[in-house]
């Protein structure tokens, strides 16, 4: 970032803070490596750079200097101007200042299960919807989740596993019945962008999923549902997975306006956790993938 804001401050706060000792190429396993060749990638970091120098990087440092002001037992939860700040600064050139932030937070007291659930799942939503106000592209969306994702592997230290790049393998499938496959098109998109292996199944029977999660080790799997007539559908397309996969940790994610509008049936179907949009089912496979490398250990 160089010098930066105020007098050198985000030059100061980056020797500071360099409390993870990213490996040399780590981010190329999070996004696919075609958004790295695009000529303009830099410019669009530059575009973010003066606002996480002036404005982000000085309230990150109060941040900090607060910490030890925090009370014993404090359950501490982000704010909104947080998460904001999150999704600005997983955007920016300085790859250690995002992860300094959560660092920051985190010895705020917050624990990292909540920060996934109230800051790091809703900083990949808010991109999510700063791509559908036209404040930032694809390729935005594309960088700043990859980001997320691979701060969550590291705090949770799956991004060093052997074989880790191959067993990002995620399967997302339609049940019968099912029409409405935008939802689905638009996750892969990004699970794809995200760095994923991604293997579809439109419109599968237990049965055919059976035969896949046989065959094929998956880290997770999704299934998209956009009304509640095909929930029992789902629930059996689960229970197959679940009983037949050969990765016995798989986790499975579901997404879709049914689970939306009621989020008492991502239980109910027997899934592991639903995510509001594309950007946000990233970061799910993400923590699922991670959650089952610790249950495997």
């Amino acid at each position: 970032m160089g010098q930066g804001g105020q007098d050198g401050v985000a030059f100061r706060f980056s020797s500071q803070f360099s409390v993870l000792d990213m490996p040399p190429g780590l981010e190329s396993r999070f996004i696919a490596p075609q958004y790295f060749q695009r000529d303009d990638v830099a410019e669009r970091q530059a575009r973010i750079a003066g606002l996480v120098s002036s404005q982000i990087i000085p309230r990150l440092l109060s941040l900090h200097r607060n910490v030890s002001e925090a009370t014993d037992g404090d359950t501490d939860h982000p704010t909104d101007q947080e998460i904001a700040d999150l999704a600005r600064l997983v955007l920016s050139p300085d790859p250690q200042a995002a992860s300094a932030y959560i660092v920051a937070l985190r010895d705020r007291g917050i624990c990292m299960d909540t920060l996934f659930i109230e800051l790091l799942e809703p900083a990949a939503r808010h991109l999510g919807e700063m791509w559908e106000r036209d404040e930032c592209d694809f390729i935005d969306v594309t960088l700043g989740v990859g980001r997320l994702q691979k701060l969550l592997a590291v705090f949770n230290c799956t991004h060093d596993l052997p074989a880790f790049n191959e067993k990002r393998t995620v399967l997302t499938m339609t049940v019968p019945g099912e029409q409405h496959g935008f939802g689905i098109s638009m996750v892969e998109k990004f699970l794809e962008a995200g760095g994923w292996q991604v293997w579809s199944e439109t419109e599968a029977s237990p049965e055919i999923l059976a035969r896949r999660v046989k065959d094929r080790w998956f880290a997770a799997a999704g299934v998209t549902l956009s009304g509640r007539d095909n929930l029992g559908k789902v629930q059996d397309a689960i229970t197959a997975i679940r009983r037949h996969s050969i990765n016995p940790a798989i986790g499975v994610m579901v997404g879709g306006p049914a689970f939306n509008a009621d989020p008492s049936l991502v239980a109910a179907v027997g899934a592991d956790g639903t995510a509001a949009s594309a950007p946000t089912a990233v970061l799910m496979a993400q923590k699922l993938f991670d959650i089952g490398v610790r249950n495997a250990a």
